[in-house]
């Protein structure tokens, strides 16, 4: 088996280093201590929060889509798979160097979807712009954690709390879809977002394409047509 090999690192907010490394085709993203955060070979769950929660939205000819989190592009590239010509897709990206990899390094994982005309990138924190903004989204994707029970970044449980997921549902047009990814459940938190004002459905999706392999959870909550 060929080893792993390190192309770049970068500093989180908070402090955290993050490792890209590559073995052969197969990349991978790590916090400096060795737990993965993202693999270029196990995306599927990441790409089911884009199909699940854009599937609410069809018949919407030019939807507004707001994507927290650029990972390794999983949700993006499935969201502009299924997204009309008229859509646009803003990516939400705290971590700069994470933007940069996608083109110096990963450009076989990525392919041209930074480049599609339908995409925006920020890099800025996704609770920022939620917050700034009133009934502006169709939809909003977040991966931009471990889910809201296995945070790598404190900050980021302002995004789960009952005053983050309001501030999503105003930030969503009447009838929109927000979509939360999980590496593991949290009946709790379907609880928090039905208190939130949104009709919840919950679904188990494995991290690959097989039938083997970890489980991860997806929220889709849609707001109501208020």
């Amino acid at each position: 088996m060929l080893p792993w090999i390190e192309l770049a690192t970068a500093t989180a907010p908070g402090g955290d280093r993050l490792r890209l490394l590559r073995r052969g085709d197969e990349f991978s993203i790590r916090l400096q201590g060795g737990n993965e955060l993202m693999n270029s070979r196990l995306g599927h769950s990441e790409e089911a929060l884009a199909t699940l929660a854009l599937e609410r939205l069809a018949g919407r000819p030019a939807p507004r889509v707001l994507i927290g989190g650029l990972g390794m592009g999983f949700t993006l590239r499935a969201a502009l798979s299924v997204s009309p010509p008229g859509a646009r897709l803003v990516v939400s990206e705290i971590v700069p160097e994470l933007v940069g990899w996608a083109g110096q390094h990963m450009g076989a994982v990525f392919g041209e979807c930074l480049s599609d005309p339908r995409v925006e990138v920020e890099t800025r924190d996704v609770g920022a712009i939620i917050r700034e903004a009133a009934s502006s989204f169709d939809a909003i994707l977040l991966d931009v954690d471990n889910g809201p029970d296995g945070l790598t970044r404190p900050g980021n449980d302002a995004l789960y709390s009952e005053g983050g997921l309001k501030a999503a549902h105003r930030a969503l047009a009447p009838g929109g879809v927000l979509a939360v990814w999980s590496a593991a459940p949290a009946p709790v938190f379907s609880q928090r977002l039905s208190r939130c004002g949104f009709e919840v459905a919950t679904h188990t999706v494995r991290a690959s394409r097989g039938k083997r392999g970890n489980r991860h959870t997806i929220w889709i909550g849609v707001r109501d047509g208020n």
